[in-house]
C-alpha cells in the first residue's frame, strides 16, 4: 500500500479508537498484522506516537469553553462548595498522579505485554464482558434519572465528583497501561460507573483525565525516540521529506477523526449506553485470540 494512503488509514484507525472504549493499541496492532508493517520499527514507532498526539490534542480544542470555565472557577467551584482537592481540575490532577507513578514504574512490563496478541485479545474480551455487566447494572438507574429514590447513581455531573471516586478511577486506569487491549477509556468509564457515577459524568471525566495522562505518556515516548533512547530509536535528522509528509498526514487525519468521534460518542452514550461497544470488544477479542492461536500453530 502507498505510504500516504497507509498513513490516512492508520490515522483514521487511531482517531476512531483513541477515545472509544475499544483500545487504539489493539487496533493498531491488528493493522500492523494486516498491512504487514512493523510498528516496532524506529520510524513507524514514532509515527504511532505522533498520530496518538494528534488524536489527544482534539480534546483541548473540543472542550475549550468548558476548560476555560473550570479554570475561571478554580478552586472554589461554580457553586462555591469546592476546594483545591475537590475541584474537577484538582480531581483530574490527583487521578493523573495515581495513574502516572505506578505506570512509570511498570514500564518494562508494559513494553513486554505490548508484543503479545494473547494479552491484547484477552484484555479486549474480558474488558468487553466487564463493560457489558457494569453498564447493564446501571441501566435501570440511568433510565430512572437523578430524581428517583434510592438510585444507585449518586454523581450525575463531573463537578459533583468526590476525591475517593477520582482516586479509584486513577487506580483502575493503571490496568490499561499494564495490559494493552484493556482500553484507557473502558477502564475509566467502567470504574466511574462502579463508583456510582452516571454514564455521562464517567465519560466526561474519562476525557478530561486522558488529557494530562496521554499527553505526558505520549510526549515522554516521543522524547525518548527523538533523543535516540529506548528500542529502535530514530532521530529527527534521520527523517526525510517523504517521512515528514507521512507523519503530517497521519497527525492531521487522526486529529480530525478523533474530534468527530468524540462529538458523536458523547451524543450516543447519553441515549444508548455502552453495550454495543462491549459486544464489539468481545467479538474482536475472540478473533484476535483465534488469530494468535493460528500464528502459534
Amino acid at each position: 500500500m502507498n505510504d500516504y494512503l497507509l498513513s490516512v488509514v492508520l490515522g483514521i484507525i487511531e482517531g476512531l479508537t483513541e477515545f472509544l472504549p475499544v483500545s487504539s493499541t489493539a487496533h493498531l496492532r491488528i493493522a500492523e498484522a494486516l498491512f504487514h508493517i512493523s510498528l516496532s520499527d524506529g520510524y513507524w514507532k514514532m509515527y504511532t506516537i505522533v498520530i496518538q498526539l494528534g488524536a489527544i490534542l482534539c480534546l483541548p480544542v473540543y472542550f475549550r469553553d468548558r476548560i476555560a470555565k473550570l479554570f475561571s472557577t478554580f478552586p472554589q467551584g461554580e457553586n462555591g462548595d469546592r476546594n483545591i482537592l475537590t475541584h474537577p481540575l484538582g480531581l483530574t490532577a490527583i487521578a493523573f498522579v495515581v495513574t502516572a507513578i505506578p505506570s512509570f514504574l511498570l514500564t518494562k512490563i508494559i513494553g513486554k505485554h505490548l508484543e503479545s496478541l494473547y494479552i491484547i485479545g484477552s484484555s479486549l474480551l474480558i474488558g468487553g464482558i466487564v463493560m457489558w455487566i457494569v453498564d447493564a447494572m446501571n441501566a435501570p438507574a440511568e433510565a430512572a434519572g437523578p430524581g428517583a429514590p434510592r438510585n444507585r447513581i449518586h454523581t450525575w455531573k463531573m463537578e459533583a465528583m468526590s476525591l475517593g471516586q477520582a482516586i479509584w478511577i486513577g487506580a483502575c486506569q493503571i490496568l490499561s497501561a499494564v495490559f494493552p487491549g484493556t482500553s484507557r477509556s473502558m477502564s475509566t468509564i467502567a470504574a466511574g460507573q462502579l463508583a456510582s457515577m452516571s454514564r455521562a459524568s464517567a465519560l466526561e471525566f474519562s476525557f478530561f483525565l486522558s488529557i494530562p495522562t496521554m499527553v505526558a505518556a505520549t510526549c515522554y515516548d516521543l522524547l525518548k525516540s527523538l533523543r535516540g533512547k529506548g528500542a529502535n530509536p530514530i532521530g529527527v535528522s534521520q527523517i526525510d521529506p517523504h517521512g515528514w509528509v507521512v507523519l503530517a498526514i497521519g497527525f492531521i487525519v487522526s486529529f480530525l477523526v478523533a474530534y468527530a468521534a468524540v462529538a458523536w460518542f458523547i451524543a450516543w452514550v447519553r441515549k444508548h449506553g455502552f453495550a454495543p461497544f462491549a459486544v464489539y470488544r468481545i467479538v474482536v477479542g475472540i478473533l484476535v485470540l483465534a488469530f494468535a492461536a493460528k500464528l502459534a500453530g
